[in-house]
């Protein structure tokens, strides 16, 4: 199970990681015109990072301890940012869906860890 869901997230990296790679204009239709370009790339090139990371995460009981910290970690950043940037004015609302998704995941892999530690 943590190794799917690892795969999950992962495609789900790699998917938002690329997009600002490959279509910037469609990205910014999206979310807006973005003032520091550098920036949105450089995320972009983080979340792929991650992505591929987690889309090749192992069935071992280390790899999938390894696996539930990055996604954590990574969807704990992003849904902070979307959140704290969206509430002060500097994001468009429309990161608030992104910061719900980013949520889902945090809960996937809590509850995950909790029933590792329930056994």
């Amino acid at each position: 199970m943590p190794a799917r869901r690892a795969r999950l997230q992962g495609a789900f990296l790699v998917a938002n990681g690329l997009w600002p790679l490959v279509h910037l204009p469609s990205f910014e239709a999206v979310f807006g015109a973005k003032t520091d370009r550098w920036l949105v790339r450089t995320v972009g090139g983080l979340l792929l990072t991650n992505g591929v990371t987690q889309l090749r995460a192992g069935r071992s009981p280390e790899a999938a301890h390894h696996a539930r910290r990055l996604g954590m970690g990574t969807a704990a950043t992003l849904a902070a940012a979307d959140l704290v940037y969206v509430g002060n004015g500097t994001l468009s609302k429309m990161y608030l869906p992104d910061a719900s998704a980013q949520l889902l995941w945090i809960t996937a892999w809590y509850r995950h860890q909790r029933a590792e530690r329930a056994k």
